[in-house]
């Protein structure tokens, strides 16, 4: 009897034994890249979502926010939720092009807001960038559609009714490139553009501006940037408004760029693909669209030009009389 228990023992420990713990089985397990992609059940092409994905989750992985900060970048949930906020993460999909990157479509949902994500690692299962799909901040007033198509082109469209209860949306096309951003390749939209010229603020224009190169380069009122000092004389921030072709093609951007040489500045920032260099001279800025800025800007123009620096009048001391 006793050797019998003795053996019955020992096989529920080699039983034991012999089964792994799963890799995404805790909270704050750490899991191999591979197997947080596995997270992500394939799916096929054509695919398509809608904001109903935020209500349905009994066919997605939940995903903790440490074992989903090992492989993405804490900027891809904070530029969004904030830095206190730990939105709850679902793996949706995966779509892998062979010998090439992986697409992941993963949804966040926080207390007042609830993004559908794209995110995309190279051919080395090394993260490279993400996108926001859908967007949906506060009470939802509109409905959304997303998806790839089996070109792996990915596209999102908002539609929402009028006051007179006419359809209107606008649509963003996308690709993925090999400099590893997604590049917008095509805007839609039936809406109608405001006829009021509305005035555009600068942001920055009460900010310090003791750095040699910090002013206004202006090209007309809108049309210009504006230079301030940055956290260290290596710095400048910026923000940039242009208007080209009769106010068809607008772009606008607020940052903080790095001197990469003594006169030449570079605007880069996680989570954003956008990069843009500023080559000053004594009186003057040439402005220079590094690689693909789409978010911030139309597809027809891009972020270029030069802009002569404004020289800033400073105010006559009142004389005080005798």
């Amino acid at each position: 009897m006793k050797k019998f228990l003795l053996f019955s023992a020992l096989i529920v420990l080699f039983v034991s034994c012999g089964h792994k713990k799963s890799s995404t089985g805790g909270p704050d397990e750490i899991v191999d890249v591979n197997d947080f992609i596995k997270i992500f059940h394939s799916i096929n092409l054509p695919y398509q979502f809608t904001d109903s994905i935020f209500r349905h989750h009994a066919n997605d992985s939940t995903i903790t926010n440490k074992t989903f900060h090992q492989f993405i970048p804490d900027s891809v949930l904070i530029n969004y939720f904030g830095k206190t906020a730990k939105p709850k993460i679902y793996a949706v999909g995966r779509v892998s092009v062979k010998k090439s990157e992986t697409y992941l479509f993963a949804k966040a949902i926080g207390a007042s807001r609830k993004i559908f994500y794209v995110l995309c690692f190279d051919k080395d299962n090394k993260f490279t960038t993400s996108m926001p799909l859908i967007n949906i901040d506060g009470e939802q007033n509109s409905t959304w559609i997303s998806g790839m198509d089996a070109k792996y082109t990915i596209s999102t469209t908002k539609q929402h009714k009028s006051a007179e209860g006419q359809i209107l949306y606008s649509r963003w096309v996308y690709v993925y490139n090999d400099a590893g951003v997604f590049t917008l390749i095509l805007t839609e939209s039936n809406e109608s553009k405001p006829k009021s010229v509305q005035l555009v603020i600068n942001p920055i224009d009460t900010l310090p501006r003791k750095h040699k190169f910090t002013g206004d380069y202006i090209q007309d009122k809108r049309n210009f940037i504006s230079f301030r000092d940055g956290k260290s004389s290596s710095h400048v921030l910026f923000f940039v408004h242009f208007e080209k072709d009769d106010g068809e093609c607008k772009g606008e951007l607020k940052g903080q760029a790095k001197f990469v040489s003594p006169e030449v500045a570079q605007y880069r920032a996680n989570g954003d693909p956008c990069a843009i260099e500023f080559s000053f001279k004594e009186n003057s800025v040439r402005m220079k669209e590094l690689e693909g800025c789409g978010n911030h800007r139309d597809i027809k123009c891009f972020f270029d030009g030069s802009y002569a620096k404004h020289k800033e009048t400073k105010s006559k001391p009142v004389k005080k009389k005798k």
